[in-house]
């Protein structure tokens, strides 16, 4: 097969994942996108604006959603005048949503809605034929393999914005999984990186909130804090670059300037680096596979100084052990690690649940719950409201 061009149904559900279309060559200018944003009030939303505003000959933006900021939508609608607006917030929320991921003028969409709200319109824009650049990182771990599995039916792209996985999408420049010895997430550490296993128990939502590198909304920071952000990765890491949990290490980079690496079966290892800025990886998403200039800051590595790494404190943060069970027991499981996390956070956030109460409430779910392997997306959803109902009675 010539390198040049990639046909989806070639080269199976490792070149979707790695988001190789049909039709397109590497190098090969892709016309405006027109692109609709699920979660545009929030950081990620804000963000692809903040894109959209510098390069408007790129990207358009036809419509956007908000669960129920109308107010921040509002003044969003003003600069984008030409863009469907919708609040998904209280009863018929989901069809709405569903609309909107299928405009008929969109290509793409890009999901940045927290938690398994994304899931239904995400799947309802692949089976409409659009591209998606997934910020949510549940719908991945809630249903990978269902997710993935429409994407090759519909041939369509599946690109990454969290950005370690925009990192790893772009190291691995289009190679098959089986050139792939390993994919290294970094993560920050979070607030509590330092912090001796016995004052965990002391932390306070505002103590977790204070994330040292990024700004994020309240329920990722809080899963960075516990490192259920970096374990939630590594089983959407799984999916979108098709490569098994065995083959999916962390490792701590407290300065978050490395975003991820890819070391390959000749263990060559190749980096992506940049500025703690989510305005790249949707400018990636958006522009792919071409590459544009933007006005972010180029990094300086003589003041840099020093890059540093380190291993987690796994046996103190154990969401990473509790991902691999998860991935490894595979099925319905993952959806109930991601279930079980959502309630916890919001009963720590809320005060009822101590922060290592976190770690113990998604354990004890993933303990009760019974396997279902290969499930529908209607079981998926009976196990995700079973899971929940389990981490509600625990906190209680």
């Amino acid at each position: 097969m010539c390198l040049g061009h990639w046909s989806v149904s070639a080269i199976e559900s490792a070149k979707v994942a790695a988001g190789i279309a049909q039709g397109l060559k590497f190098g090969q200018s892709p016309e405006m996108r027109n692109v609709v944003i699920l979660g545009a009030t929030g950081s990620i939303g804000r963000s692809a604006r903040t894109v959209a505003r510098s390069m408007p000959d790129r990207m358009r933006i036809v419509g956007m959603s908000a669960h129920n900021n109308a107010e921040a939508l509002a003044e969003a609608s003003i600069e984008f005048p030409e863009a469907r607006t919708i609040v998904s917030g209280g009863e018929g929320g989901q069809e709405r949503l569903v609309e909107l991921a299928t405009m008929p003028e969109a290509d793409l969409v890009l999901v940045a809605i927290v938690g398994t709200a994304g899931l239904q319109p995400a799947l309802a824009a692949i089976e409409a034929g659009k591209d998606l650049a997934v910020a949510s990182k549940e719908i991945l771990v809630m249903a990978g393999e269902i997710v993935m599995d429409a994407a090759r039916q519909k041939g369509v792209n599946i690109l990454p914005v969290d950005s370690e996985h925009s990192a790893i999408f772009q190291c691995l420049g289009g190679r098959d999984a089986g050139s792939v010895r390993r994919l290294v997430l970094t993560c920050s550490g979070g607030p509590f990186r330092q912090t001796p296993a016995e004052q965990l128990a002391s932390v306070t939502p505002d103590m977790a909130l204070r994330h040292p590198t990024w700004s994020m909304g309240r329920k990722i920071t809080i899963d960075s804090a516990t490192l259920f952000n970096k374990a939630l990765e590594m089983i959407e890491a799984r999916w979108l670059f098709d490569v098994g949990l065995e083959r999916i290490d962390v490792v701590v980079h407290p300065q978050s300037i490395v975003h991820s690496m890819v070391e390959f079966v000749d263990h060559s290892i190749l980096a992506q680096l940049g500025e703690s800025d989510m305005c790249l990886p949707i400018q990636c998403a958006v522009t792919w596979p071409a590459r544009l200039p933007n006005s972010m800051r180029p990094l300086d590595f003589a003041s840099m100084g020093r890059l540093d790494f380190e291993s987690p404190r796994c046996e103190d943060f154990p969401a990473l052990d509790l991902a691999r069970c998860a991935g490894e027991g595979g099925g319905a499981m993952p959806a109930v690690l991601n279930a079980a996390n959502e309630v916890a956070v919001e009963a720590f956030l809320a005060g009822r649940l101590p922060f290592p109460g976190i770690w113990r409430v998604v354990a004890d779910v993933m303990d009760a719950c019974p396997h279902v392997d290969h499930p529908s997306l209607e079981e998926l959803l009976a196990v995700d409201a079973d899971a929940r109902r389990l981490a509600e009675g625990l906190v209680g």
